[in-house]
């Protein structure tokens, strides 16, 4: 799979509110109502990313999930981490 430009991460940015880019990465920090919640979509999360074969750096801090992508074995950003950014949205909008 080939690296995207960075013309293209722009673009798919444009689409994914609140995901930003930090280098080779694309991240964006989730609020949830409770710790509970934060818990069991950081296990959406996982249930998808494992079903892409692509996974996410997770950091979970109390009500606060904060998800990273990159393509580590092409250095950098690919159409998987902009697929996986549009289902942990759809994550976020199945947990309570």
């Amino acid at each position: 799979m080939a690296r995207l430009t960075d013309a293209d991460v722009a673009a798919a940015l444009a689409t994914l509110p609140g995901w930003v880019r930090h280098g080779d990465e694309i991240e964006k920090t989730f609020e949830l109502p409770t710790f509970p919640a934060a818990v069991a979509f950081v296990v959406a999360v996982a249930d998808r990313a494992e079903a892409a074969n692509h996974h996410p750096d997770l950091d979970l801090r109390w009500r606060r999930v904060r998800c990273a992508l990159t393509t580590h074995d092409e250095g950098g950003l690919t159409d998987k981490d902009v697929a996986l950014a549009r289902e942990i949205d759809a994550a976020a909008g199945t947990v309570a």
